[in-house]
């Protein structure tokens, strides 16, 4: 029997990508799609890129039977489509973030618990060959014990072309939660080390003077529960004229007792500055599994439990941080330590 998937939101491009997968795979069905807002809708509609069913979300839900609802809306109305969903007993995947607000990220973790339900997310810097070849080597121990990391995911801010709900109150959430989430995410996953505590975190305005509620520049300081140090940058400094072709767009660099291992987004290789070679070493990069997030997100729900790519206490704990990190930038909180909620 085919998963039957509803998609609620267009208003950022990134779901497209998980409309495509639903489409393409044999064992999912796109049973219906809504979007409520009138320009985002027309645009589509024009485009012919979505064929639109629906006009009203929970109108959607109450007259077509679905087993998972996909949420591509701004950020400020994701947390409450989800809540939505899984009130009614059905599965929710999501761009990132899935919400903005710590209250909702645990309504949403008590309602997922109770009813036994799945969450996934598009963190899709996991399926990356680069990413995953970070990961071999650190577990290979090529590099000993991890003892810093730093990573920039800057991105251009393209004021003007990016859509106006970015820049309104309430719909963004924050430049860390945005995209900070990936480098967080990645991290534990690639090191087999937590987040322990938030040592710093800032979020200002530095360059958008139109908006002056936006922050547009993003940083932050963390400890791992090994004691390695991390620290990140995902500010909105980029030239728009070179898009996301800099080598700062997710550039990782991590430091071991016995090397360095770095690799860019934009650049073709993994290089490996070991202790053992007076060298550089380029590593060959793994396969790489696109799409992996949604597949492990549908076999989760199917009841797998092993050999996941991403599961819903990964997702809900990488958020959970990130809005963490985000609430201390928010809010000038320093030395945070990061606890399991109940």
């Amino acid at each position: 029997m085919k998963t039957r998937m509803a998609f609620m939101g267009f208003r950022h491009g990134h779901i497209l990508s998980v409309l495509k997968l639903a489409q393409q795979r044999p064992d999912t069905e796109v049973v219906a799609t809504c979007e409520e807002h009138a320009d985002t809708r027309n645009a589509l509609i024009q485009g012919g890129s979505v064929t639109i069913t629906h006009q009203d979300y929970r109108h959607m839900l109450d007259s077509v039977p679905c087993d998972v609802v996909a949420v591509g809306d701004s950020y400020g109305r994701r947390g409450a489509i989800i809540l939505e969903a899984l009130r009614r007993g059905i599965h929710v995947i999501a761009d990132k973030p899935i919400c903005t607000s710590l209250k909702e990220l645990d309504a949403i973790r008590t309602l997922a618990r109770e009813k036994r339900l799945c969450i996934g997310c598009q963190l899709d810097l996991r399926d990356n060959p680069k990413a995953q070849t970070m990961r071999q080597v650190i577990q290979s121990n090529r590099l000993g014990e991890v003892l810093a990391i730093s990573f920039t995911g800057q991105h251009p801010l393209n004021y003007g072309t990016r859509p106006a709900w970015y820049f309104e109150k309430g719909m963004h959430g924050g430049t860390l939660n945005d995209i900070a989430i990936h480098g967080i995410d990645l991290i534990p996953w690639a090191t087999g080390h937590h987040v322990r505590r938030i040592e710093a975190a800032r979020s200002w305005n530095a360059a958008l003077p139109e908006v002056p509620w936006f922050h547009d520049g993003s940083q932050l300081m963390c400890t791992l529960d090994n004691g390695a140090g991390v620290l990140g940058d995902v500010s909105y400094f980029a030239p728009s004229n070179f898009g996301y072709k800099l080598p700062q767009y997710w550039r990782f660099t991590v430091w071991g007792k016995r090397g360095v291992l770095e690799f860019s987004m934009t650049t073709p290789e993994v290089i490996l500055y070991s202790a053992d070679n007076e060298t550089p070493e380029t590593i060959p990069l793994a396969e790489g599994t696109p799409g992996a997030y949604f597949d492990s997100f549908l076999r989760e729900m199917r009841g797998e439990t092993t050999g996941l790519a991403l599961t819903t206490d990964e997702v809900l704990r990488s958020s959970r941080t990130t809005l963490l990190i985000q609430d201390a930038a928010d809010n000038g909180r320093t030395k945070v330590d990061i606890t399991e909620p109940a």
